[in-house]
Parts: C-alpha cells; sequence; structure tokens
C-alpha cells in the first residue's frame, strides 16, 4: 500500500469535517495525478557494502569537510554493519524489515545497544550524519512520514542539494524570487523538495504532481500540519519553473484546505451513526434531494437531519432504529433542540459552557417535517423503496410558525443599521488612521537595521532577523520593550484591507463574497451616446441570485479601486492571476486577476473573508464603539449592506432601483434591508403643529406674565372639592352649577367615600319622601343624582369594553392630582346595585 492509498484509508473522526483529502476536488487530482510508486529494487540499493562505502568516499557524495565526511562515513559504515543483520536482498529490503521507520528520532535506540554489546564505539551523532549520507546516496529510500519525523535541521536540506541534484535546485534559483527563496517559506519549501527526492529517487526534473500530493497528504495527516501557506510554497515553485503539464492545479490548498464538494455518504459520515438502515436512509434521501439544491443548503440539509435529529436521538435513545417516534421522545428532542450550548471565554480568561437560546429552531423543525412527508409522498410513488420508512411526522403543521421569528428577525436587522449608521464616520475616520499609523510603522522597521532598535509613534522597538538575509529590508518583526512581538507587515496587510473592505462595501452595498471575487476585469466603463462621457463601472459576478449587476462607480469608490489596483500590481503591470474558492458552493474557479488578493508565505492568494472580519475587529477595537448595552459594538460585513440600502431608500432612491442594484430578485427583500425609522412619522406632526401655530393668533404662543402664571397654577388649587378633584380643563366654568356627585369629570378621593354612603342614604330617603308626597318631578331628579352616585362609586359599570381603560391625559397636572375614578380601590360590594336602590327605581 502507497502512502496516498494508506492515508486515504484513515477514517473520520466523529463530529469533526471530513478528512481534507475526501472532497470533490481532492478525489479528481489524486485519480487524475497519481504519485511515482517506489520500485522494489534499483542499483545503488544493490551494492555491496564496500561498492556503498567507496561511492561515499568519493566525490560528489564526499563532503568537502573533513570532519563531516568522517562521521558520514564511520555512520554509515555502522548502519550497514547492522542492516546486515536483517532478511532481505537489498539494502531497501533490509532497512524495511528494522523497526526504524515506525521508531523516528528514537531510531538510534535500536542501533546504539547493538554496537555495544559488540564492543564497538557508539556515536550518535555519527549515526544520525551516516544514515543522513545513505539516503542522499540512493541506497535507502525512507518513507515520508519517517522523513517528516527526522528531517529537523538544515543540515538534510543543503546535503540534498550540494549531493544529489545540484544542477535542480540550481533551475530552481532560477525561475524563483531570491528575496522569497531565502526566506523561511523558501527555505522550507526547499527542505520539502529534498524530501521527495529522498522518498523517491530520482532528481528535481523527476518530481511529479502526484509526488506533491503525495507529501502535502502525509503532512496533513502525519503532522496534523493543514494550514500555514508556506507549505504549499514548494509546489509553486516547481510549478512557476514549468515541472508540471499544463492541466496541473494552479494550487494544492485544494487538496489540504478547500478539498470541494462532498459526497452525500461523506456528509453523513461525518456524525458517524450507529443505525446503520437509517444512515443508508438518511443518504438515499440526500441523494434524491441534491440535484434540486445549491451545495450549502444541501449541507445544511444533511447536517440538521444526521446530527441534529438522528445523531441526538441515538445519543439519548442508544439502539434506537425506526422513524416511528413515541410522543415522549419526541418531546424530550424537540426541547433540547431549543437551545445550544457554546464554550465562550470568559474576562479571566477561562471557558464556560453558556446555553441560549437556538434562533433557527423553526428552520430545523421544518427539515425534519419535510423529511417525513417527503418520504410518506414518494411512498405512494415508490412503495418498495420508501414505503417502510413512512411514518407519521413528529412535528405537526402548527409548531411550525415563521411568522415571529421574521418579526424578531426583521426587529434585530433594524436595529442594527439605527446602532451602526450614526457612528460609521468615526469607523471610516478609524481605518483611515489605523492605516496611517500601520504604514508608518512598517517604513520605519524597514529602515531600520537588524537588531537595532528603533522608536516609532512613541514606542520602542527591537528589529529581529538576520542580516544574512537577502532582503534588504530584512524582516518585518520586532519586540517591544515588554518581549511581545509585532508583525508589522502583518498588521499593515489587515489594516489597508480593513480600510479598503469598508470603503468598498459603503459604496457599494455589496456582498462580502462578491467583493472578493471581484477582479481587475470587473472594472469596465460605458460611453454616453450623446455626449462620448465614460461612466465608470464595477460589474458584479453572479453570486447568491446567479444575476450579474453593474453599478456606477463614484468618485471615492474610483479612488479606493485606484489603490488597491496599485497596490496588487506586479512590476510588470499586470495583475497575477490566481485562482480562488468560492466558500458556499465549495469549488474551484480558474486562476483571475482578483484585486483582493496578497503575498503570503512567498506566494499569491485570494484574502479570505476571516481575514477580512479580523481586520474590521481590530478598527472596532480602536474605535472603542459602544451599544445600546454598553457591550462593544461589532460590525459584519452584511451590516454595510443594510445602511446602504437604509441610506440610499432614506435620501430618495425609488426602491426599485434599489433593488436593481442590490441584486435581489423581490422588491420586499430589498425594503427588508431598510431600517424602519419614525422619521415620515415625526416630520408630519411637526408639519402639523407648524401649520396649527400659522393659523392661530400669535398671541397664544407668546411666553406668558407672572399674574397669568400663577392663575393658570391657583386653576388646579380651585378645582379641589370636597369628594376628590374636579377634571374639568383649564379656563372653563363648572356645567353643573357644582353638583359635583351628578358630573363625570369627577375624581373621587377613596379617602372620601364614606360620604358616599351617607349621600346615598340621604337620596334614598329624599327619594321615598317625594314618592310619599307626590312630588314625582323632584323624585325624577333625584334618581339622576342617585344613578351618578353608582356612577362615581363604580367605574367600571361605564366601561366601553373588556381590558380597555380610559385615563384622561393632564401632562399639566402634579402627580398626585393625576387621578382617575379607575384609580379607587373600589370593593366587589359597593360595585353591586343595592336592593333598596333598585326597589326605589
Amino acid at each position: 500500500m502507497t502512502t496516498a492509498s494508506a492515508i486515504a484509508a484513515q477514517p473520520t473522526r466523529a463530529g469533526s469535517p471530513t478528512s481534507e483529502s475526501h472532497g470533490e476536488a481532492a478525489r479528481r487530482l489524486l485519480s487524475q495525478f497519481p504519485p511515482r510508486p517506489r520500485p522494489s529494487t534499483w542499483s545503488t540499493t544493490e551494492e555491496t557494502r564496500e561498492a556503498v562505502l567507496a561511492r561515499i568516499d568519493r566525490p560528489p557524495l564526499r563532503a568537502r569537510v573533513k570532519t563531516t565526511h568522517e562521521n558520514r562515513w564511520y555512520g554509515a559504515r555502522k548502519i550497514l554493519s547492522w542492516l546486515e543483520t536483517f532478511p532481505g536482498a537489498t539494502w531497501q529490503e533490509r532497512w524495511q524489515a528494522s523497526p526504524t521507520s515506525m521508531l523516528g528520532m528514537k531510531w538510534t535506540d535500536v542501533v546504539l545497544p547493538w554496537l555495544t554489546e559488540r564492543g564497538e564505539s557508539a556515536r550518535e551523532e555519527a549515526l544520525r550524519s551516516g544514515l543522513l549520507c545513505l539516503f542522499v546516496a540512493d541506497v535507502i529510500r525512507p518513507d515520508l512520514p519517517f522523513l517528516l519525523r527526522i528531517v529537523q535541521t538544515r543540515y538534510w536540506r543543503e546535503a540534498v542539494v550540494e549531493h544529489r541534484d545540484p544542477a535542480g535546485f540550481a533551475r530552481i534559483e532560477e525561475s524563483a524570487d531570491p528575496v522569497v527563496l531565502s526566506s523561511r517559506p523558501g527555505l522550507k519549501a526547499c527542505t520539502q523538495i529534498a524530501m521527495i527526492l529522498l522518498a523517491k529517487g530520482g532528481g528535481v526534473s523527476d518530481i511529479t504532481v502526484g509526488d506533491c500530493i503525495e507529501l502535502r497528504q502525509t503532512e496533513t495527516v502525519a503532522l496534523e500540519k493543514r494550514g500555514g501557506d508556506s507549505r504549499f510554497l514548494f509546489y509553486s515553485l516547481l510549478k512557476d519553473m514549468g515541472q508540471f503539464p499544463p492541466d496541473a492545479p494552479a494550487t494544492l490548498r485544494a487538496l489540504t484546505v478547500f478539498s470541494g464538494q462532498f459526497t452525500p455518504a461523506e456528509l453523513v459520515d461525518r456524525y458517524q451513526l450507529e443505525c446503520q438502515p437509517v444512515r443508508d436512509l438518511i443518504v438515499d434521501y440526500l441523494s434524491e434531494r441534491q440535484p434540486a439544491l445549491d451545495y450549502a443548503s444541501f449541507e445544511d440539509l444533511a447536517r440538521v437531519l444526521a446530527l441534529h435529529f438522528w445523531k441526538n436521538l441515538e445519543t439519548h435513545h442508544p439502539r434506537i432504529s425506526s422513524l416511528h417516534l413515541d410522543r415522549s421522545v419526541a418531546s424530550a428532542w424537540k426541547e433540547r433542540l431549543r437551545t445550544k450550548t457554546a464554550r465562550r471565554r470568559i474576562a479571566d480568561g477561562t471557558m464556560v459552557e453558556v446555553t441560549t437560546p437556538r434562533a433557527s429552531y423553526a428552520s430545523l423543525l421544518g427539515y425534519v417535517r419535510a423529511f417525513y412527508l417527503d418520504i410518506s409522498q414518494w411512498a405512494l410513488e415508490e412503495p418498495t423503496r420508501w414505503g417502510p420508512w413512512a411514518a407519521p411526522s413528529p412535528i405537526s403543521g402548527n409548531e411550525i410558525t415563521y411568522k415571529k421569528d421574521i418579526r424578531r428577525r426583521k426587529a434585530r436587522m433594524d436595529q442594527r443599521p439605527r446602532e451602526r449608521l450614526p457612528v460609521l464616520p468615526t469607523l471610516v475616520a478609524a481605518a483611515e488612521n489605523r492605516l496611517q499609523e500601520a504604514r508608518t510603522r512598517l517604513e520605519a522597521i524597514r529602515q531600520a537595521p537588524s537588531g537595532g532598535v528603533f522608536t516609532v509613534l512613541g514606542g520602542t522597538f527591537t528589529k529581529a532577523g538576520k542580516s544574512t538575509r537577502l532582503d534588504a529590508s530584512g524582516s518585518a518583526c520586532a519586540y517591544d520593550a515588554s518581549g511581545r512581538r509585532h508583525h508589522f507587515a502583518l498588521a499593515e496587510h489587515r489594516a489597508f484591507w480593513g480600510w479598503a473592505t469598508i470603503e468598498f462595501l459603503r459604496h457599494t452595498g455589496v456582498r462580502i463574497e462578491e467583493m472578493l471575487e471581484s477582479s481587475h476585469h470587473s472594472i469596465t466603463q460605458y460611453t454616453l451616446p450623446s455626449t462620448g462621457e465614460l461612466i465608470p463601472l464595477l460589474q458584479i459576478a453572479p453570486s447568491k441570485t446567479d444575476e450579474e449587476r453593474l453599478l456606477v462607480v463614484s468618485p471615492e469608490l474610483a479612488d479606493v479601486l485606484s489603490m488597491i489596483v496599485s497596490r496588487v500590481r506586479e512590476a510588470s503591470g499586470a495583475i497575477p492571476l490566481i485562482p480562488f474558492y468560492d466558500g458556499l458552493e465549495k469549488i474551484w474557479h480558474p486562476p483571475t486577476p482578483l484585486l483582493f488578493q496578497w503575498s503570503s508565505g512567498g506566494q499569491r492568494r485570494a484574502v479570505s473573508s476571516k481575514t477580512i472580519r479580523k481586520a474590521l475587529n481590530e478598527i472596532l477595537k480602536a474605535t472603542g464603539l459602544t451599544n445600546a448595552a454598553g457591550q462593544p459594538l461589532n460590525y459584519q460585513p452584511h451590516d454595510f449592506r443594510r445602511i446602504f440600502t437604509t441610506e440610499a431608500i432614506m435620501n430618495g432612491m425609488p426602491p426599485h432601483v434599489a433593488q436593481l442594484i442590490l441584486g435581489h430578485k423581490n422588491i420586499n427583500t430589498t425594503m427588508g434591508y431598510k431600517a424602519v425609522y419614525p422619521e415620515e412619522a415625526i416630520n408630519g406632526h411637526r408639519a402639523f403643529i407648524a401649520r396649527r401655530r400659522f393659523l392661530r393668533p400669535s398671541e397664544e404662543y407668546r411666553t406668558p406674565t407672572d399674574e397669568e402664571w400663577n392663575e393658570f397654577l391657583g386653576h388646579f388649587e380651585r378645582r379641589k372639592v370636597a369628594l376628590g378633584d374636579c377634571g374639568r380643563a383649564y379656563g372653563t366654568s363648572c356645567q353643573h352649577e357644582h353638583s359635583c356627585v351628578r358630573c363625570p369629570l369627577l375624581r373621587v378621593d377613596p379617602a372620601q367615600r364614606h360620604r358616599f354612603e351617607e349621600i346615598r342614604n340621604n337620596l334614598t330617603d329624599r327619594i321615598t319622601e317625594a314618592e310619599r308626597e307626590g312630588w314625582l318631578g323632584e323624585a325624577e331628579g333625584l334618581r339622576v343624582s342617585l344613578a351618578a352616585r353608582r356612577e362615581q362609586a363604580c367605574p367600571t359599570r361605564r366601561t366601553p369594553s373588556p381590558g380597555h381603560h380610559h385615563q384622561p391625559r393632564h401632562p399639566d397636572l402634579p402627580r398626585d392630582h393625576r387621578r382617575t375614578a379607575q384609580a379607587l380601590a373600589v370593593t366587589p360590594e359597593s360595585c353591586r346595585p343595592d336592593t333598596d336602590e333598585s326597589s326605589a327605581n
């Protein structure tokens, strides 16, 4: 089994992303460019012990330094003697029969005891030098995992360059940038090329694309080193010198970082479901749904069904194997789904688990309900295939209500522009200031000598690096007084792209993926037929809605684009062509002159969305902006799209034009991006006040005199009556001739309730007397007063409708005087009709 096949056979871990070599792009690369197989034998490994030592003793294998040559020859002789104790016809077979390949750096632990038992001197340093010499002489070809563990010094690279293929490495130096090749990433790339020669044999010209893929796979799995742009530089060096065929991939990031789309089985197997029949059902269901979904939605569906649904059930109900769920099981699952637990770092640096409500709860239920309903529908069409799995859905239609979620989401979306639009000028100014400071620090460290001390912007730093670097400016790293390391070039990189992102997004309103995919080809122009004027345009490539659109480039945006083009342009004037990865569809696009690109690890690559977000966070941290709750204010790239929409529509842009600029298919989506401001209501109310003041006499709006103000305040004092307060308006007289019992404006004081008992008894007696004496008119008037007394004592009888409370507004009254009849503590007994009153009526 080759190294590539052994690595590809590695199982994936539960709950972790699928192995990087399992994506569609990785599979295509592995099938198209297989690595060179190692032959069972070759001429140099079949040589005798004496022939090998004789070849080491003469050029080109003989070292120029005498002590180095003696150590290598001595170590090689001892290792060959030790290998002769193992079976095999060649040195390679004997090496594979020995336990060394499994020991890594500890391989000398088995050779030294053997030498000691024979009474021979044992020098570990000489043994390591001898093994290096045997590898360079192509006597033994070790496996890549073994090499990755023992190649830890520059001597390995220097020995291969000097004694194995000096002409091949000379061609690399001719085609590569000397500054890049002498940097740390460049030296690491040469070491990787040297390891391929040691493991595969031959020279630099014999290296294939498959050999490079195999090395990257081994590094990823054996050393668990996925990232680091410098680990892809070796492939770029070989490709740039014309080593590979034209159809070779532009980068190996498609293999170990962004490996492309995964199959339904690979997506489901991430979570290692225990019930194989259900696992097969989910895979089969996903395969049916895949043609109608984009890859991002397809991946979400796989995660919901495999992880949030069935894996959740298996975790809490082992050996479950049926989609027909009991009511209690379904209820418990839905309750667990309502919340999610995440680990967060608190102020003291410790990690805690925080449980929060799941915002996508309704959407997850919708995925699972659709899963059940689809299977039930398909069971009618293909009963043999889907019929055994048809079961009642554990989620009813009433449980999935999106109206409340939509309203809440709309409120959150509107609140973000309200908080961020007013402080946008502050953010813009902070980005410009941060970029200027970063450039000042970078210029200062470039002018300082390696290891020298320099002061910039009030800080004192010591420049790192060695004076032997080919780059005249040396290292861009420095240490402050506390010993903290600062990378000024990387800081300037993030400061520039943070500033460029803010300016680009706020002037265009595009999505972040559309911004990152903008290329030099996107900048175009249009000539007006009538005047011949050139209108600069920015073409936005199809993205979320698969519709391209053209935006007019404003003067401010033109300045930003000019600075970006000047930054990424090479000395020849051309913008480098680089491939880029679509993070939503998980596919690689062909090389394009992207505007958002930078040099990292000695090679060009696209600026990632992670870098953009990190740059924005650094700028926000420098501003110190906070939200209404006092928490640090955060900006997401999509916030600029909402701000752009809100500003455009509020400044008079028709919504249907904004829809075209934003690339929305539905105008309701565009209006949803506009933050709701009560400005229309505020402006209308202010206009009404202005018209009323214009029509009414201006005398009414003059400043009152002291006498008028005292008379106004005295009015409220004169409204105090025996039973409470009078609620008549200012400047009006009593319309009931101070008959307060009948007046609906009377606000009763609870402390005077006993007076109502006396009035009721008196009215009852007087009504009885009037009826007895035949005073019918008097009796009718007394009954009106008694009915008014009831209304004052029990205000709920005149309440228009349940739950409605009429409270007259009196903003000019003191707080103690703002009372209504509904504020009285009326007991139920006082609210029911009296027996004698009923009989009297």
